[in-house]
């Protein structure tokens, strides 16, 4: 059994939140500790986040999330790792639904 298949096992949907969760915060250059100060969680709790021994809710997502500077692109991607819905609202410029934003735009900028 594999590292990867060991963690999936192990940590079920979680697992992909917690690969998410690592990514940002090595691409951000912050350690579990550094992470876990900034947010106000235990080192403890983040390591068991990070490899899916722990199910972090809703809230504390969007606070890692913010803590990281995550785009907000990606924080929908991550709630949707963990299971959840995402919070933010994406949809195409040139949309139908956008078609009054684009107009008003249009409008200041001419």
């Amino acid at each position: 059994m594999t590292v990867s298949e060991t963690s999936i096992s192990r940590g079920g949907e979680h697992s992909a939140f917690g690969h998410k969760l690592r990514y940002w915060r090595r691409h951000r250059g912050m350690s579990q500790l550094d992470l876990a100060l900034e947010a106000d969680i235990s080192p403890r709790h983040l390591s068991f986040i990070e490899t899916g021994r722990s199910r972090p809710k809703r809230d504390l997502i969007l606070k890692l999330a913010g803590t990281l500077e995550v785009p907000l692109r990606e924080r929908n991607e991550m709630l949707m790792a963990a299971g959840l819905p995402a919070a933010y609202f994406e949809e195409d410029y040139d949309s139908k639904e956008l078609a009054v934003y684009r107009k008003a735009i249009h409008e200041l900028i001419t």
